[in-house]
């Protein structure tokens, strides 16, 4: 089969489009015929050895699909050759094969198409995990959302918005603020470019505060890190939430004396864990998802589909935080 390589430690420039031989499913796994693959931000970090989960080289990086079942390993039940379904696989998703194990691996339901598909589990499973488990969200929130353009972004306003809500979406530019309006934000706020100076962090912060209303933030989710933590932090509510998603712009440091003075919570969202440690709950919350789906309140906004091929391509555009909404991967028909 073909499949985009990473052969050593490196960026997207580095990965070899390759023939290497079919994988095989072992008990309690499946085997799938990729259809589609969406590009996410561990893949960014995966493949220069940076993220926690480091699989042998040459592997290839992927880790959210949809296809159809080719084979099952002994165990598997709830699936068989022939189904559509989408998959969580940690890596493997650029080729034209994955193995994935059945406990992470879904019905597509008939009324959604494979690229779509493939972009349902990561963003959208991280945010309802985020926003239900970890922040306890309730209607009459007030939810602000850093990187509110990206794909984990559109899914916590999506998702804020079907659990009742006020959403304030945080973005880079004029036209992801836009995005951003039209997947439901009630307000926006344009940050600048970091690296921030103090006057800037002090602005941004009298931005976020003056947007989000005189209680500020119950719950911020902060999808970016860097120098824009301190300012939503700053931004939040007595007794507020701040979830920590991802760091694209860096890991940020942040006064802890803020935390004291608004006995506010500081809460990692450690999805993938979550996804081993409670797979019940996970499970419940991926049929939410699809009913959440199928009732139209959530969609993902696919910004570009690249060929195998360009996969590396597709991982530029998220390391260079250009993307907006979901970039996918077409592997096959």
């Amino acid at each position: 089969m073909k499949a985009l390589l990473s052969r050593e430690p490196g960026g997207p420039e580095t990965l070899e489009l390759a023939e290497i031989a079919d994988p095989v499913a072992g008990p309690g796994q499946v085997l799938i015929a990729n259809r589609a693959c969406s590009i996410n931000f561990p893949d960014t970090l995966i493949i220069r050895d940076l993220y926690q989960f480091k699989p042998p080289r040459p592997f290839s990086p992927g880790s959210e699909v949809s296809g159809v079942v080719l084979s099952v390993g002994a165990g598997v039940t709830h699936v068989k050759p022939g189904d559509r379904v989408i998959a969580l696989t940690l890596s493997g998703g650029l080729s034209e094969m994955a193995v994935a194990s059945a406990a992470k691996t879904f019905l597509l339901p008939e009324n959604v198409n494979f690229l779509t598909g493939a972009s349902l589990l990561l963003t959208y499973g991280t945010s309802i995990h985020a926003l239900k488990d970890r922040a306890r969200i309730k209607a009459g929130d007030t939810l602000l959302i850093l990187g509110a353009a990206g794909g984990t972004g559109i899914s916590a306003i999506e998702l804020g918005k079907a659990y009742g809500a006020r959403v304030i979406a945080a973005v880079s530019s004029e036209e992801k603020a836009e995005i951003a309006r039209k997947a439901g934000a009630d307000d926006v706020v344009i940050y600048p470019q970091a690296p921030l100076s103090k006057d800037q962090s002090k602005a941004l912060a009298d931005a976020f505060k003056a947007a989000c209303g005189p209680r500020g933030a119950d719950i911020v989710y902060d999808a970016v890190g860097g120098d824009y933590s301190e300012p939503a932090l700053r931004a939040t509510a007595w007794e507020g939430r701040f979830l920590v998603i991802g760091f694209p712009a860096g890991i940020a440091r942040l006064p802890l004396n803020l935390t004291l003075l608004k006995a506010c919570d500081v809460c990692g969202v450690f999805w993938g864990a979550f996804t081993d440690r409670d797979p019940v709950r996970f499970n419940a919350e991926i049929a939410e998802l699809f009913e959440l789906h199928a009732q139209g309140r959530i969609s993902p906004l696919i910004s570009q589909v690249l060929p195998l091929e360009r996969g590396g391509d597709a991982i530029a555009l998220l390391a260079d935080r250009k993307a907006v909404g979901k970039i996918v991967v077409r592997i096959g028909d």
